[in-house]
């Protein structure tokens, strides 16, 4: 019995240093937000990449989750790594956050349309189609993908605003897209949040989406999945949602596949790259 303990202990301690052990490819300062310091975008790149190389490949950049106060790039490293694999440039993009830079939201969503833009302004560089650059993320990074796809209001007037810092494709894992005083986070944008909220800001440029979502995800009910999904469809673009009966929020991160086997984690992962394939972002 003391044998098996060990062993089973030596699978978990085995796993957690495998859910650790992917590493970008190239890390880029994109932004300058205080003196020497500066965003990153952690890239990683597919097998046999070469810059300046004349290809147009799909690109995705993640947002990582935290509520706008913290969080991790190193949360989607285990997405891109996949993507990576399969073809894309994917990216993980670090933004700033209550506890990083004492910022409040609004400036989580510039961060993000500041690197969807550096991503197309650099797309030569790096082999990437300008046109199929995807943005994805989860809860509070969730809505910075969203917020890139929807609002209007939150660019950094110093960039090249000529440079669209809009994505051409969502990748949404339980998204805070409702900032409404019945959403997610309205306290702390109550000044701003009609023209914060995805949910409410969505037009005709809104992009094609994937939507995943707990059904007990204590946050984000379920109709609010839905009701994007009718309003981006309103918009002649292709959507899709998908809910995981009895998940929680979080259940789409890489470490949340210990809790069944990865089953779920599979399934998020075969879905994601079925709507890649739909819309050309995957062979």
């Amino acid at each position: 019995m003391n044998k098996l303990i060990l062993l089973f202990s030596s699978l978990i301690i085995s796993f957690s240093i495998q859910a650790q052990s992917f590493k970008p490819s190239e890390v880029v300062n994109f932004k300058e937000v205080g003196d020497k310091d500066f965003l990153q975008l952690h890239f990683f790149l597919p097998p046999g990449f070469k810059k300046n190389d004349g290809q147009k490949r799909p690109a995705i950049v993640f947002f990582f989750g935290g509520g706008w106060s913290g969080g991790s790039p190193k949360q989607f490293f285990a997405f891109a790594d996949h993507l990576a694999k399969q073809g894309m440039v994917a990216i993980s993009a670090q933004y700033r956050t209550k506890k990083s830079h004492k910022v409040n939201p609004s400036s989580c969503v510039k961060d993000g349309n500041s690197a969807i833009r550096w991503v197309r302004e650099n797309a030569a560089v790096y082999g990437i189609d300008p046109n199929k650059i995807a943005a994805g993320g989860g809860s509070a990074g969730g809505h910075v993908a969203a917020a890139t796809a929807t609002t209007t209001k939150f660019e950094e007037e110093s960039e090249k605003l000529s440079i669209s810092s809009q994505p051409n494709l969502l990748v949404l894992f339980n998204p805070v897209v409702d900032n409404s005083e019945k959403g997610y986070g309205y306290s702390r944008v109550k000044d701003y949040w009609q023209d914060f909220s995805p949910l409410h800001n969505i037009h005709k440029e809104t992009p094609a989406s994937i939507f995943f979502l707990g059904s007990n995800d204590s946050l984000i009910p379920v109709s609010v999945a839905k009701d994007w999904d009718a309003k981006i469809k309103a918009q002649g673009k292709d959507s899709e949602y998908h809910i995981s009966e009895g998940q929680k929020h979080g259940f789409f991160n890489y470490k949340a596949k210990e809790k069944d086997g990865g089953k779920t984690y599979q399934e998020i992962i075969t879905k994601m790259d079925a709507f890649l394939k739909k819309n050309g972002y995957l062979k």
